[in-house]
């Protein structure tokens, strides 16, 4: 009787015990959204940039990266400053100008050289490879011409874009891998402004493109001209369309070459959909 009683009682808990196996676990699931936590990316401005040089090394809109630092016309930035590198609409600028600028354009022409001392610092060297790369020293030289740039080119349209060089285009552009094309010739061969606008960088700060120069054309389009071996603009400068600007050189490459680029609201497009067929 006992070993009914103790049978029994083992085959109720065998039942019991496949009961609960027959209720699968509940699975463990990642309800965190992917994405969500990731940081906003910062720049901290260096000696020698320009809000123009750091939009055009992220591939980001002029405008809208000022917007989104609350950042004026003309647009001065100082060394130890941490920008957001994002996107955000324009601020509208037509509306303030009247009342901003008879009180704002004293302070910020008095800061401006801090920012952009390079063309004073180094003007008198021929070259002015260290000119925009130590621009932020102070400089009444340039004062003037930092607060100028932004209003005069904002709404002028390219009516046509020029060659900046003589020369054969040995490597095209290539979407994400090459923003610009190439084209060789000889040392110290004049490179010329392909359309009329303002300097908006001069240096040897992006790497990749030994001493170069970036003229801002209107709101919408840059140019940018690398591996020159001498620039004859600082920044601030206006320039015409066919002006000498640089000396074509192999600054920061092993060959003779320009490498030239056209952005269009910060994006590479490209320059050969734009200059005259030859």
């Amino acid at each position: 009787m006992a070993r009914l009683a103790a049978l029994l009682c083992l085959l109720c808990i065998n039942a019991f015990i496949a009961a609960c196996a027959d209720k699968p676990l509940a699975p463990i699931e990642d309800r965190g959204r992917p994405g969500t936590a990731k940081a906003e990316q910062r720049y901290t401005v260096l000696r020698g940039d320009t809000l123009f040089s750091i939009a055009f090394r992220y591939g980001l809109d002029f405008r809208r990266l000022a917007a989104a630092n609350a950042i004026s016309a003309p647009f001065t930035i100082y060394p130890g400053q941490k920008l957001r590198l994002a996107e955000a609409d324009p601020m509208p600028v037509a509306r303030r100008s009247p009342t901003v600028a008879p009180q704002a354009t004293p302070s910020v022409v008095a800061k401006a050289p801090v920012a952009k001392a390079a063309p004073s610092t180094t003007s008198q060297p021929t070259q002015k490879a260290t000119t925009s790369t130590a621009s932020p020293a102070a400089s009444s030289k340039t004062a003037p011409k930092v607060s100028q740039p932004a209003t005069p080119v904002s709404n002028t349209k390219v009516s046509a874009w020029r060659w900046p060089v003589t020369g054969k285009v040995t490597r095209r552009f290539e979407t994400n891998l090459h923003k610009g094309v190439d084209i060789s010739g000889k040392r110290g061969d004049a490179v010329i402004a392909t359309a009329g606008g303002s300097v908006v960088y001069a240096g040897s700060g992006i790497a990749g493109y030994g001493l170069m120069l970036i003229v801002r054309h209107n709101d919408e389009y840059l140019s940018a001209y690398g591996h020159n071996d001498a620039l004859l603009v600082d920044e601030g400068d206006s320039v015409r369309a066919g002006q000498k600007i640089a000396e074509r050189g192999s600054s920061g490459t092993d060959s003779v070459k320009l490498h030239f680029e056209i952005r269009r609201r910060g994006r590479p497009v490209d320059p050969l959909q734009l200059l005259p067929k030859r």
